[in-house]
């Protein structure tokens, strides 16, 4: 199974730090915030990792090059401009390939196992679901959360909801129709998916960290080296 790896993000909420390193590339546990997540998805079983680039992307390409150090296979889907997260996954989808595959945000560290999200990415179809989303509970910066989740599917009515954690697994039929080079929000595709009842998802309860900010950024890194 393949992964993605969305790394094309300007990183505006992490300025200055993101003015000449991108976002991905930031250090936490003197380690880049990328290599732990490349780590995690081989630890799952996952070789063949696709990153999309766009904002001072190619540092990313000269410190991860092939992935060979890290025991991966790398491929870059390049942007001239970032195409937002569901436009540069369509944009990717050449890489990808026509199975259902991962893809995880750049600016997320969690301890979530990846190898339960191929094997839920097994279960995706053409003819439905097309996605599945790792749901977690609402965190300081985002008390309203974004989805409901009831008996395992989705939902965007009334009632609780919960932060999507930037962890999924999608079919590529979910971005069937995106023009190339369309600049489109993942957000819009999934409300779409959610009222056909075509996205599945689960709550993890472990680990989950959003870097979006430079202060949320020093927690993790403290973390971390604390957990040593």
């Amino acid at each position: 199974m393949k992964a993605m790896i969305l790394a094309a993000g300007r990183g505006e909420r992490m300025r200055p730090l993101t003015d000449h390193t991108p976002k991905s590339l930031l250090r936490v546990g003197d380690r880049p915030l990328i290599s732990l997540t490349i780590n995690a998805l081989r630890q799952a079983g996952v070789r063949d990792v696709v990153i999309n680039l766009a904002h001072l992307g190619e540092q990313i390409a000269g410190a991860l090059g092939d992935g060979s150090a890290l025991g991966v296979s790398i491929a870059y889907s390049r942007e001239t401009a970032a195409l937002e997260t569901g436009g540069g996954i369509a944009h990717a989808l050449p890489l990808l390939g026509t199975a259902p595959f991962i893809a995880v945000n750049g600016d997320v560290y969690s301890d979530y196992d990846f190898s339960a999200l191929t094997a839920a990415a097994q279960g995706l179809h053409v003819h439905g679901p097309l996605a599945h989303l790792v749901m977690v509970a609402n965190p300081p910066h985002h008390p309203g959360g974004d989805f409901g989740l009831a008996a395992g599917r989705l939902t965007a009515g009334p009632g609780p909801r919960y932060t999507f954690s930037g962890i999924g697994a999608y079919h590529p039929a979910l971005f069937a129709g995106i023009a190339a080079g369309a600049k489109v929000r993942l957000a819009d595709l999934l409300y779409a998916g959610i009222a056909c009842g075509q996205v599945t998802g689960e709550l993890y309860c472990g680990r989950w960290h959003d870097v979006g900010t430079p202060e949320r950024l020093a927690e993790l890194d403290r973390a971390l080296r604390d957990a040593r």
